[in-house]
């Protein structure tokens, strides 16, 4: 079983436009010990939110302003970078239709108000727990990423990596779209270790990581002046 304290630095967003309901929700996970909580009220600013810190878990709430939340939660749901997140509708609306709709644009959960503090938690640490249970598996395209037995395989064909190769796919795969620098890569690269590494050998990792993954290799784009990043993809 996942370490409690594992998901209790679970990252969640309420999304709720009635300031009372929002600010009660906060205190019921506060008083269970999520601290890493963000709040919305309407569905343009929890997007702008999800954009800028990608939670683990959305509370959910349908009728709220700009975006409504079927629609916000379909299309996180259609981001490839964001379709990991969980996501539970939390809404007074208790028709057939509204549940089932709410289920087909990709939320994992429907609790309708007003709802047992004891059920939310309850709930929320299920859906985490279950989450953080695969959160050993990377996937990209047709690229796996096991980083607890540190393997990788292409379409489950074993693929031999250096630590450094593995290191830097790693992070490309936790970071999709994300614009790396050589001197950030370098840092990952020295870890915990005293030698030292050059910006240099950062490109020949690249080109050798590349190689490495064939095709799928020139999804590791360079960024001109920049650095690299794993290209997004739809």
């Amino acid at each position: 079983m996942v370490m409690e304290s594992n998901f209790k630095d679970a990252k969640i967003l309420i999304v709720e436009d009635e300031p009372q309901i929002n600010r009660l929700i906060e205190l019921v996970l506060q008083s269970a010990g999520y601290y890493k909580i963000k709040k919305a009220y309407d569905g343009k600013e929890a997007l702008e939110l999800i954009y800028n810190n990608k939670p683990d878990l959305i509370l959910l709430d349908v009728m709220i302003p700009e975006i409504d939340g079927f629609s916000l939660c379909k299309m996180i749901k259609e981001d490839n970078n964001l379709n990991s997140v969980q996501i539970i509708m939390l809404t007074a609306r208790k028709m057939e239709e509204d549940i089932l709709q709410g289920f087909e644009n990709g939320a994992i959960d429907y609790i309708a108000k007003p709802f047992s503090n004891k059920i939310l938690l309850a709930r929320i640490k299920a859906h985490l727990e279950n989450s953080y249970t695969n959160l050993n598996t990377k996937i990209y395209k047709d690229i796996l990423l096991d980083d607890k037995r540190k393997s990788v395989s292409i379409n489950g064909n074993p693929i031999e990596l250096t630590k450094f190769e593995y290191i830097i796919l790693e992070t490309f795969m936790s970071n999709i779209g994300i614009v790396f620098s050589r001197s950030q890569l370098l840092s990952y690269l020295r870890g915990d270790d005293s030698f030292e590494v050059s910006e240099r050998a950062v490109d020949v990792q690249i080109v050798n990581l590349r190689r490495k993954l064939r095709s799928f290799g020139a999804n590791i784009e360079t960024v001109r002046g920049m650095g690299y990043k794993l290209k997004e993809y739809k």
